[in-house]
């Protein structure tokens, strides 16, 4: 049973709008504990996404693959963070993306039936998942449009000070991947402004 204070679901969903005691257990008595070791798949491209997660401790990443058979990170996830790829998860269909624990993680899951169930069964549930849905797309809208006018150096430096632990959790070339640039080109980025200071 989750110690409900402390749970990092009870956090989660509580920030997200969620403050109905009874609500609030039957979402957590739906979760249950996954555990996924380092450089193992979450989610496999080409499978429908079935598991919707909150992690709970460790580093995780989506990738999917350019025309040139390329990994591309598309975002990373650490405690707290939902790991939901929305298009596989809702539409039911083949996902494009993997997702990948880049160290030993733990989070929590609920299917898609449990999910929809709650849905279907508490308003105040549906306002919730609402919130997480438009806070969600609000963070890919934000990011789609640093990618078109952003410079590297400007992504690279929010990146540092909105997310510092992915530095020490991922290695360069997946953060080089996230923010459109080359190895090369994020080395010298970051000489440059080790240089500056």
């Amino acid at each position: 049973m989750i110690n409900q204070p402390n749970s990092i679901l009870y956090t989660f969903f509580e920030k997200n709008g969620l403050r109905t005691a009874g609500v609030m257990e039957e979402v957590m008595t739906c979760f249950e504990e996954k555990e996924i070791a380092r450089n193992a798949f979450h989610l496999k491209e080409g499978t429908v996404s079935n598991e919707y997660m909150i992690v709970e401790n460790g580093f995780l990443r989506s990738f999917t693959h350019d025309t040139e058979g390329n990994e591309v990170t598309t975002n990373f996830f650490a405690s707290g963070g939902l790991v939901l790829e929305v298009a596989s998860f809702f539409h039911r269909t083949p996902s494009k993306e993997n997702v990948q624990a880049l160290t030993d993680s733990k989070g929590w899951v609920i299917t898609f039936e449990k999910l929809n169930m709650l849905f279907h069964r508490h308003q105040a549930f549906r306002e919730t998942g609402r919130s997480v849905l438009v806070r969600g797309f609000a963070a890919l809208k934000e990011r789609m449009l640093s990618m078109i006018n952003e410079t590297a150096e400007q992504r690279y430096i929010a990146l540092l000070q909105t997310n510092p632990d992915i530095f020490q959790q991922a290695p360069l070339k997946y953060i080089a991947s996230y923010l459109g640039v080359t190895d090369t080109s994020l080395s010298r980025i970051r000489k440059e402004i080790s240089n500056k200071h």
